[in-house]
C-alpha cells in the first residue's frame, strides 16, 4: 500500500493538536516511564565523552521501507541495489540498527561513538521476507541483504522492525516468517489487519482494525507482546488515543509517515504517540528533500545526531543541553 508523502511539520502538528499533546506531555498511551536499563552487551563507556562528540539527546533517523523491486513503480519502491547501498552507507557512517521497540523505550545499547538507526518495513511484502525451502532468506530480499551487510560490517546489527498486516509474507506463510523474524532478533509490529485508513473510521472501527492486526500477529507466532504500531497512510485515528491504547493492545510507540528524523527518546520533546519516519530515497528521487539520502547528509553535516557514550545505563550529552532531558530519564543523566 502507498502513502501520500506529507512533511512532518504539517502532519505532526495536526496529530498533536488532535491528541491534546504539548511539549513535555504524556503520550496517548497514558504516560511514558524510563525503561529498565538493559545489561550492557560488552560495550565500554567512553571515559571522555567530548572526544567522540557524545550526544544522546541528538536526532535519530527512523527509516521507512516498503517494496524492493528491480523496476520501481512508486516513490516507495527501492531496488535491492539501492537498499544495499543505503545499508553500506549507514555502516560506513557508524550507524547501528536498533528495533523500534528498543528505541522508543530508551533501550539503546550500542558502542561509544556510534549512532542508532531504526530500520522499519511496512506492508509485509515478500520482497522483505521470503524464506527458501532450507529456511534461509532468499537472495535479494531485505532480510538477506541486511544479513550480508552485517557479515561484511560486524558492528552493524542485522535487526529491523517489520510492521505487518494479516496474512503477512504470503510466499512463506505468516507463522513461518514471523517465527523466523522473532528468532533472529527482529521486531514484529502492527500495521492493522487490512491496512485500513484509521482516520476514515470511527473510534470503534479504528480500534477494531488495530486489535485485529494485533491478534493476527499473536496467532501467527510473532511474539507474546506487540509494542509498536505504524499508521497506514500515516493517518491518525480521529480519537488519537485509540492508536496507542485499546482493548487487547497497548503501544509504547506509534509511527507516522512523516518526513524528518526523530528527537531522542530521552528528550522531553519526544512524542511516543507520533514518531516521525523518513522515506528511503535517493538524492534524485521525487520529493528527495524529505528522503533518507538528504537527511543522512544533513545529519552528517550538522552533527546534530545521536552519538552514544557506550553505556546503556546513562544518558550523556553536552551540559548546554541539560534542559532537554525528559524527567523520566533525569536520574540517568550524565552531562559533561
Amino acid at each position: 500500500m502507498r502513502h501520500p508523502l506529507v512533511p512532518l511539520c504539517a502532519l505532526a502538528g495536526a496529530v498533536l493538536l488532535s491528541s491534546g499533546c504539548s511539549p513535555g506531555s504524556s503520550p496517548a498511551a497514558g504516560g511514558r516511564q524510563a525503561a529498565a536499563s538493559p545489561a550492557a552487551a560488552g560495550h565500554v563507556a567512553v571515559k571522555d565523552p567530548a572526544s567522540v562528540g557524545v550526544n544522546e539527546l541528538g536526532q535519530v533517523p527512523v527509516l521507512m521501507y516498503h517494496q524492493l523491486t528491480e523496476k520501481p513503480a512508486s516513490v516507495y519502491d527501492r531496488t535491492p541495489a539501492d537498499f544495499r547501498a543505503e545499508l553500506e552507507r549507514l555502516a560506513r557512517e557508524k550507524y547501528v540498527p536498533v528495533t523500534a521497540r528498543d528505541f522508543q523505550t530508551g533501550r539503546i545499547d550500542i558502542p561509544a561513538g556510534t549512532h542508532p538507526v531504526v530500520l522499519t518495513f511496512d506492508d509485509s511484502t515478500n520482497s522483505q521476507v521470503r524464506l527458501g525451502q532450507d529456511g534461509k532468506p532468499v537472495a535479494g530480499t531485505a532480510v538477506a541483504i541486511l544479513e550480508e551487510t552485517a557479515r561484511k560490517h560486524p558492528g552493524f546489527k542485522p535487526v529491523a522492525t517489520f510492521f505487518v498486516n494479516a496474512d503477512a509474507f504470503s510466499a512463506t506463510g505468516s507463522a513461518k516468517a514471523l517465527t523466523w523474524l522473532k528468532k533472529h532478533g527482529h521486531e514484529v509490529g502492527n500495521h492493522t489487519d487490512r491496512h485500513q485508513n484509521l482516520g476514515s473510521l470511527d473510534q470503534a472501527g479504528a480500534a477494531k482494525a488495530i486489535a485485529a492486526g494485533q491478534q493476527a500477529i499473536l496467532t501467527a507466532g510473532g511474539g507474546d507482546r506487540v509494542t509498536s504500531l505504524a499508521l497506514p497512510f500515516g493517518a491518525m485515528p480521529q480519537e488519537a488515543g485509540v492508536a496507542a491504547k485499546g482493548t487487547g493492545y497497548r503501544y509504547d510507540g506509534v509511527y507516522l509517515v512523516g518526513a524528518n528524523p526523530s528527537v531522542s527518546p530521552f528528550d522531553k520533546a519526544f512524542k511516543p504517540g507520533a514518531i516521525p519516519r523518513i522515506r528511503s530515497a535517493g538524492p534524485k528521487d521525487a520529493d528527495a528533500e524529505f528522503g533518507s539520502s538528504r537527511w543522512l547528509d544533513k545529519l552528517a553535516e550538522g552533527k546534530n545526531w545521536y552519538v552514544s557514550d557506550g553505556d546503556p545505563n546513562t544518558v550523556a550529552f553536552p551540559r548546554t543541553a541539560q534542559d532537554q532531558v525528559a524527567p523520566a530519564f533525569a536520574k540517568r543523566a550524565r552531562p559533561y
